[in-house]
């Protein structure tokens, strides 16, 4: 027992000293003010679990401290917040099962503390405003439509030709003027909802949409093998959707493990699919032989 709440005074501790750093690092004036309120709760909340332990910290969590606000800056402030509260609300469940075995002082200062978790620091994170989260249906329509649409490109082209090199050129031919009809259309999109700035979100969703194109064909120019390029293209599709399916996840708390599955049934299933509908193709028309493949 006394090494479980040790490990809470510790946890609590690291997100102090966390959300301390992040908010020496933040410029802008709300956000800097809501990540000091944080740290300071989460201060309060090491000192209660201190005092039923006796913990004390051998210094400043520096892997960890060094590791998340990297995250801040590639991912964003409200990522690596919510990241951390993904953590703080997993453990709630364990602060409960302690709550019979306190004395009657201490189990009101655990209500406060559980409170505060579930209730009072939601209501500080939705304090903080972040430009880039209000575009994020932008980057996932790139992203999703892309890699959707272009891994089928490249299975049908695959399928129908049996030439790595003549799939990675279609993915890329195809993903170009896709890249261009998706920014016209996220264009249009804002203009109409007069909440976004239509040039910005052109922008985004055209640049996400070229961006995964480009990883996506690059197997095919990398290595002749059709099952080794197709392999590896799909490999690099699933992760891309699922580490953007966890991000948007954990930045709009939606459920990780079905939407990431979702994600990925999508892909192999157009994958399949049209790998199938090109071999057909290909049976019907005798494309290989024309090309000599």
């Amino acid at each position: 027992m006394s090494r479980q709440l040790a490990k809470y005074a510790k946890d609590e501790y690291q997100d102090y000293v966390i959300y301390k750093a992040l908010a020496a690092m933040e410029t802008d004036l709300r956000r800097k003010q809501v990540l000091e309120k944080l740290s300071q709760k989460e201060y309060e909340h090491y000192l209660f679990w201190r005092s039923l332990c006796g913990y004390e910290p051998a210094g400043p969590p520096k892997v960890k401290k060094i590791l998340l606000t990297l995250l801040r800056r590639l991912m964003g402030v409200i990522f690596v917040v919510k990241l951390l509260e993904l953590h703080e609300r997993s453990v709630i469940k364990w602060y409960k099962q302690l709550y019979s075995g306190l004395s009657h002082k201490d189990r009101e200062i655990l209500s406060h503390i559980i409170e505060e978790e579930e209730s009072h620091e939601r209501a500080l994170l939705d304090q903080i405003e972040e430009s880039a989260i209000n575009y994020i249906g932008f980057i996932a329509l790139g992203l999703s439509d892309a890699i959707i649409e272009i891994t089928g490109v490249h299975a049908g082209f695959l399928g129908a030709t049996n030439m790595t090199l003549i799939a990675g050129v279609a993915g890329l031919t195809v993903g170009f003027a896709a890249s261009i009809s998706m920014a016209a259309a996220s264009y249009l999109q804002a203009r109409q909802t007069r909440v976004f700035n239509p040039l910005k979100a052109a922008a985004i969703t055209g640049v996400t949409y070229m961006v995964t194109v480009i990883f996506l064909a690059l197997p095919y120019f990398v290595t002749r093998e059709t099952a080794v390029a197709f392999t590896a293209s799909l490999l690099v599709s699933i992760l891309m959707i699922s580490a953007f399916t966890f991000y948007g996840g954990v930045v709009r708390d939606m459920p990780l493990k079905r939407e990431i599955t979702i994600g990925i049934v999508l892909t192999l299933g157009t994958a399949g699919a049209t790998f199938l509908f090109g071999e057909w193709i290909a049976g019907i028309t005798n494309i290989r032989a024309l090309i000599g493949g």
